[in-house]
């Protein structure tokens, strides 16, 4: 279980589900506390970086402990979006396969 987000997203890659990632063209953009990591998938492949990526899909915002208590379980998505916890921009069908595709939770 990461503790960090830096952890978190180090770690990112060994956790997509390949087969949630077939068929998807996506680039979403993470802005967790200080940092800035993205996911771009094309195809089943998945490329996870630090800082910022052109022209993402989806931007998904929140603190450090926040994103922390959704990656770890202690809040679901939607409980973290509907309280203002997790903020998205961008295509919103992208945020209710986020769970599933990285394993969240």
């Amino acid at each position: 279980m990461a503790e960090t987000a830096k952890e978190f997203f180090d770690g990112l890659k060994d956790s997509v589900d390949e087969s949630k990632a077939a068929g998807l063209s996506a680039i979403f953009q993470f802005n967790i506390g200080d940092g800035q990591w993205y996911a771009k998938i094309a195809d089943g492949s998945v490329d996870i970086g630090e800082g910022v990526a052109d022209s993402p899909t989806i931007t998904l915002t929140a603190t450090e402990a926040d994103w922390m208590d959704l990656v770890n379980g202690k809040i679901n998505g939607q409980t973290a979006f509907l309280t203002g916890k997790l903020k998205i921009q961008g295509d919103m069908t992208l945020a209710m396969k986020l769970e599933s595709l990285f394993a969240l939770g």
